[in-house]
């Protein structure tokens, strides 16, 4: 099983996003992420939208994805947020070193 994760989630504005980083970081759920200007095109509610957002990445031990999930469902303004989970299946052995040891 793979034991690490990137999780993806969009903002519509830097300072939600930023709370959701600080929560995190601060409960050392997740070791890294990385926030990024973006422009989404999407479906909703019948009609196609654009819209600009923050891409928020993070990276993680899959087995704190419930927890991860749970902080950025309190927090985060959205309906329905975009909460995706990838496995990472390989990596620098470093790295994924760093995220277990900066993870709970």
């Amino acid at each position: 099983m793979n034991k690490y994760i990137m999780i993806t989630t969009t903002f519509d504005n830097k300072k939600e996003a930023n709370k959701v980083i600080e929560t995190l970081l601060e409960k050392r759920l997740v070791s890294c992420c990385q926030l990024s200007n973006i422009t989404s095109s999407y479906h909703w509610k019948g009609k196609i939208e654009h819209s600009d957002e923050f891409l928020l990445q993070m990276k993680s031990k899959k087995e704190l994805y419930k927890e991860i999930e749970e902080e950025i469902l309190k927090l985060h303004s959205y309906e329905t947020p975009q909460l995706i989970a990838y496995d990472i299946t390989d990596g620098y052995t470093g790295y994924l070193d760093w995220i277990r040891e900066e993870t709970k």
